[in-house]
């Protein structure tokens, strides 16, 4: 969906997107902030708020208008078509940029899976391919690949969940075992299930005529011993979309594939020489406009309908409809 220019005018000014939440949702319950997501926990539940703004390598940039809705949009949707193959933590949806979810026990490990040889960060699998690599998080590549190429297979190549501020890292489910994370009966069924929700998403974009290259899944065990999906799911910040028509082209040119997701904020960050370390640059207007188009455009693309953003302040609006008004 396109939006009219009118419609951003508001949207960038500082009330027209959710930054920070002030005081009064402290009656929500026990506040945890992360970089995207602010928590509030009370009675074995959750209320957990997406905000607008974005990340990349680990640190917050600033604000992408209507991003929260899109995000949990998406993520529900998901998290619907998902349930019979993973369950998760969600109960209701109050807010376009809130749900209700089961408290859980988050799990310390992120389950990330890569079906292509790509990424721009120094973390990424394709740097350390670029870089003479060739065991990445346990698994042996091929030779001869080339970036944004499909892997022969799709891989799980865990990582640390950082504390806040922190950078996540990634290693091999032998090295997560020697740091006492995870127990392997527990990894090896998560493998299992994370390939398989992996195969579903891909399959899903693939008829709507995306390429789902890689994602990562959060997980947390529930109060009455149940491991479930948390977080997001299949959503452009935690995964990787490109369009399928144009792929072949640019991999046989050495391009970037066109993507729908953050990986454009990404690979403008890095165009300016920021790639983690230090301050960030500021988000120029035009930049966040596109972002957000792209946003709502995937959303449109993965939902099968054009998601209609409440233009209404989303401060008061969330404020309202989550009693703390």
């Amino acid at each position: 969906m396109t939006l009219p220019p009118e419609a951003f005018a508001a949207a960038l000014l500082p009330q027209g997107t959710l930054d920070e939440l002030g005081p009064e949702f402290d009656r929500l319950g026990r506040r945890y902030s992360g970089k995207v997501r602010e928590n509030f926990t009370a009675a074995g539940e959750r209320t957990i708020v997406v905000t607008d703004r974005i990340s990349a390598f680990d640190v917050v940039l600033g604000t992408i208008p209507f991003k929260g809705q899109v995000l949990n949009a998406v993520a529900t949707h998901w998290f619907e078509r998902t349930a019979s193959l993973f369950p998760n933590h969600l109960l209701r949806v109050p807010d376009p940029q809130a749900v209700v979810a089961i408290e859980c026990e988050p799990i310390p490990v992120e389950l990330v899976v890569r079906g292509y040889l790509t990424g721009v960060s120094s973390t990424s699998i394709w740097r350390a391919y670029e870089r003479g690599e060739r065991v990445f998080c346990g698994h042996r590549l091929p030779e001869g690949l080339r970036k944004h190429e499909r892997l022969p297979q799709a891989l799980l190549t865990p990582s640390t969940k950082a504390k806040k501020g922190d950078h996540d890292e990634s290693v091999s489910k032998d090295e997560l075992f020697r740091r006492g994370l995870i127990a392997p009966a527990l990894f090896e069924e998560l493998e299992q299930r994370a390939l398989q929700l992996f195969a579903f998403g891909q399959a899903e974009a693939a008829a709507r005529g995306l390429i789902l290259a890689d994602t990562k899944y959060e997980i947390g065990r529930a109060p009455d011993g149940r491991i479930v999906l948390i977080d997001e799911i299949h959503t452009p910040d935690s995964s990787r979309y490109w369009y399928t028509q144009g792929y072949e082209a640019a991999l046989s040119r050495s391009e970037d594939p066109r993507s729908l997701d953050k990986e454009f904020v990404r690979r403008w960050l890095v165009a300016q020489g920021f790639t983690g370390e230090g301050a960030p640059p500021p988000l120029p207007d035009a930049l966040r406009i596109e972002a957000a188009q792209r946003y709502l455009e995937i959303a449109e693309v993965l939902l099968g309908r054009p998601l209609q953003p409440d233009l209404r302040p989303p401060l008061a609006r969330l404020a309202a409809n989550l009693g703390v008004g």
